[in-house]
């Protein structure tokens, strides 16, 4: 059996305890905080213990000057054939800065940076930004909640990796800001709005009315048809290139009606073809 080894990484305060919680949660076996020279022989003894198909490893600027061999060992472990795939955690710096605020813990730069925690994220962020790059998964948790995340997580990894596509239908809301991790962003506001209804505002694209409002306009019906055709044309691209996770969002005003709509019916759409969809309502909760 092919070992799965998944490589969490990221800013710090971005979120990789929480990630690699659920990754534990779903059955992988753990190791936080792992300097990457040793990973390449870790691999080598997990290969020897049938036991163990699942592996996530925490790797991170704790480690120093270390942490910057990573991209030679990610190699390393590549070709001991092994299916490899590195999960990258971000937030804003601003976000992170309130986060450590919050927590009161010291960034892992603290020192060399002279107790200057804005020059601490930022240097992290200049030094992670090559990997970030390589990276096969990308979750920004700078708006999500800690129930988010998981939901993020588990869409990602409950199914065993593969070298196929994970599409990810995302609907948010322009009022809390668009997902950094988003691939594509189609603004469906044009759209007649059921919030305007009285009827319909208290509901959801996850209830039948509100679909079905939505979608019975011919201007909703000829956006659906253009969108599909274009998401049949980009698929092919994005699978011929390697790309293992596409994350297609979908915006209206507060996140609840229109994008909900809309990413439901992707993701219906998309799973017709026999592909990995995955639905994500970042907003469809605020303001409750």
């Amino acid at each position: 059996m092919k070992k799965e080894f998944v490589i969490v990484t990221g800013l710090s305060g971005g979120g990789k305890s929480c990630a690699v919680n659920v990754l534990e949660d779903i059955g992988y076996y753990c190791i936080d905080n792992m300097p990457p020279q040793l990973i390449p022989q870790f691999a080598e003894i997990c290969q020897e213990n049938d036991a163990i198909s699942k592996i996530a490893i925490v790797t991170d600027i704790r480690g120093g000057t270390m942490f910057l061999h990573l991209n030679e060992n990610l190699e390393k472990l590549k070709q001991l054939s092994l299916d490899v795939k590195l999960l990258f955690v971000d937030a804003k710096q601003s976000v992170i800065k309130q986060r450590y605020k919050e927590t009161r813990r010291r960034h892992p730069l603290f020192e060399i940076s002279n107790g200057d925690i804005d020059l601490a994220i930022e240097s992290e962020c200049n030094m992670l930004e090559p990997i970030k790059e390589k990276a096969d998964y990308y979750i920004d948790t700078t708006l999500m909640s800690t129930s988010t995340l998981k939901e993020n997580v588990l869409n990602l990894f409950l199914e065993n990796p593969s070298d196929s596509m994970t599409i990810s239908c995302i609907s948010f809301g322009f009022k809390y800001g668009v997902p950094n991790e988003a691939d594509l962003v189609f603004d469906v506001r044009c759209l007649p709005n059921p919030f305007y209804i009285p009827e319909l505002k208290q509901k959801t694209g996850l209830d039948e009315e509100v679909r079905n409002y939505v979608m019975q306009f011919e201007s909703s019906k000829t956006l659906e048809a253009k969108l599909f055709d274009l998401i049949d044309f980009l698929l092919p691209q994005y699978l011929h290139e390697g790309k293992s996770q596409l994350v297609i969002a979908f915006g209206c005003t507060g996140g609840k009606h229109r994008s909900v709509t809309f990413a439901e019916n992707l993701r219906t759409y998309i799973s017709g073809k026999k592909l990995k969809a995955r639905i994500l309502h970042r907003d469809i909760n605020k303001d409750k």
